[in-house]
């Protein structure tokens, strides 16, 4: 096999893994525009559009093992897509976040929310930024980027930490909230995990540039996914 061969297999791959990177990034906001404004068709689509970026998830492993088969890559080359293949893991979970914040409004239905959501928006939209800023880092092999977006995680720490006290003083002065609060403080958490697997990203970019495993994440791992 040529190398010219081996470079198309590569350069699919990326604009695949770009691909679905944007999906997953549309599905966050999207289903957090539907909690928000309490669309649930909006959300229904949200979670039925997560069995597709799960099609493109395998599709996308398929294609990496192939070509590891087939074009014998080394080095950076096999890197690269063993760090594919971990990669389209992390953004398939995402889309499980999402979907998870899908079905978050679909079981509230049309309940008024017991406040306006200002700060769940808020993390959605760093934590989506990150995501397509360490997509860029990985697929351009910007080591630099992929160290420093890992330390704005601190910020989605930090609007999630709010979101849960405010929601826990509600229920205490309002027993009768504890369901939908509970609810919330579920979204807002998917959206912290969502946020966590952006570092993981991070890491195989250095991996893949450098050869070296760093271990990149400040987070809390002692708190389960939920989604």
């Amino acid at each position: 096999m040529t190398r010219k061969t081996l470079e198309t297999h590569l350069r699919e791959l990326r604009s695949e893994l770009q691909d679905l990177g944007a999906w997953v990034v549309q599905a966050a906001q999207n289903a957090m525009d539907a909690l928000k404004r309490q669309d649930l068709d909006a959300a229904r689509r949200v979670y039925d559009h997560d069995q597709v970026i799960n099609a493109k998830r395998y599709a996308i492993e398929q294609q990496a093992l192939i070509t590891i088969a087939t074009q014998q890559p080394m080095a950076h080359d096999l890197r690269f897509l063993a760090s594919v293949l971990d990669i389209a893991g992390e953004l398939e979970r995402m889309g499980d976040y999402a979907k998870g914040i899908a079905k978050i409004t679909l079981l509230l239905g049309h309940q008024p929310l017991i406040k306006p959501l200002i700060d769940l928006p808020r993390m959605t939209d760093l934590a989506t930024d990150m995501l397509q800023r360490a997509l860029t880092a990985f697929l351009e092999g910007d080591v630099e980027a992929a160290r420093r977006i890992p330390r704005e995680d601190d910020l989605v720490d930090q609007l999630y930490n709010q979101i849960y006290r405010e929601l826990i003083a509600i229920m205490l002065q309002r027993p009768q909230t504890i369901d939908q609060a509970n609810f919330l403080i579920w979204a807002a958490h998917n959206i912290e995990r969502f946020a966590d697997r952006v570092t993981n990203i991070c890491e195989r970019t250095i991996f893949t540039v450098t050869g070296e495993m760093v271990e990149l994440d400040i987070s809390d791992d002692a708190k389960p996914d939920v989604a």
